[in-house]
């Protein structure tokens, strides 16, 4: 006999406009010309003039990020990388689909975790379950995750689609592949909820990430603020991507890694930390700085927050582009 399972259809759903908000996107959003915050690294130069090297090369470059990369404002500069060519694939886990899609509906997205959980409303929106429908057609259609709920915003012309980095993945034809855990995210609570439609199309995009993998050689992948999802996907696509590769007689292990985040790492990031170090368990140090770069690659940290890294990083790689 099978255990007892939740039955979905005794939810309250509550319609997206008694929900408030904790985020007004166009009031905050980044744009090429907004005021900045000074924010300096020596590896910002070098990693702008590697990405511009790597497109006029035709490599990959690769954004990994979690989903506080587009909370923090940045829609705008990645939409304006990605029509400039000079951001070949974008990868987000789910809340970053979900914050993308809310966004572009209604400009607005993040709730209080902490009122509506008290209040058993958290995540149950009416309107934020269009996600799973979006996901279940492009599932129909053979698309993944990213292009499917893409392709809603753009095709139902939602009214904040400017502010889309999925609209303009769909629009612009760069891959903006979402990579979930189901569970997770808000969605899953929702009874319109598709579990093998989502696990199928976030699989979909798993492999087109990593045939993105396969021309990483003299490109650049960059991890902002993901933790697990952006380490982790990668670690496996490079995998596959290298068994491949070795068996035409290829390499894949002259390439730059950067990571974005927070944690204070040191000094000496050209080692991975002891396990009896926290710093061991921080996946982006161990996969993306140390592991994967060991035969020929060169990683570099960025410490501090993605309002002020992100534009920085863009502004560096305008510099070059524009001279």
């Amino acid at each position: 006999m099978p255990f007892p399972a939740f039955d979905r259809t005794k939810l309250k759903i509550r319609p997206l406009r008694e929900r408030t908000h904790d985020l007004d996107y166009p009031s905050m959003a980044i744009h090429r010309h907004s005021d900045r915050e000074p924010f300096e690294h020596k590896a910002l130069p070098i990693l702008a003039e590697r990405l511009i090297d790597a497109h006029r090369e035709g490599r990959t470059t690769m954004l990994s990020c979690g989903a506080h990369v587009l909370r923090q404002g940045n829609s705008p500069l990645l939409i304006d990388l990605m029509e400039k060519g000079l951001i070949s694939h974008l990868a987000f886990n789910g809340a970053g689909a979900i914050h993308d899609f809310e966004v572009a509906m209604i400009g607005q997205t993040c709730e209080s975790v902490a009122r509506y959980i008290r209040e058993g409303q958290f995540g149950l929106w009416e309107e934020t379950g269009r996600l799973n429908e979006a996901v279940s057609r492009g599932f129909q259609d053979g698309l993944g995750f990213g292009e499917s709920v893409g392709r809603m915003i753009e095709e139902e012309e939602f009214p904040f689609r400017s502010l889309s980095v999925l609209a303009a993945g769909y629009r612009l034809q760069v891959p903006v592949t979402i990579h979930i855990s189901v569970g997770q995210d808000i969605v899953h609570e929702h009874p319109n909820f598709d579990g093998a439609a989502a696990g199928a199309t976030s699989y979909q995009d798993f492999l087109i990430f990593t045939q993105a993998i396969t021309r990483l050689e003299g490109g650049v992948f960059m991890n902002y603020g993901s933790a697990v999802m952006g380490p982790e996907v990668y670690l496996k696509a490079l995998a596959m991507a290298r068994n491949v590769a070795q068996q035409r007689g290829e390499e894949i292990r002259n390439f730059t890694t950067a990571v974005f985040d927070l944690p204070d790492l040191g000094e000496d990031l050209s080692a991975e930390a002891p396990k009896n170090d926290p710093r061991y368990y921080f996946r982006p140090f161990k996969t993306i700085l140390v592991r994967t770069v060991a035969d020929g690659g060169q990683s570099y940290y960025v410490q501090g927050d993605h309002r002020l890294t992100f534009p920085a990083l863009y502004d560096e790689i305008m510099k070059r582009w524009s001279s």
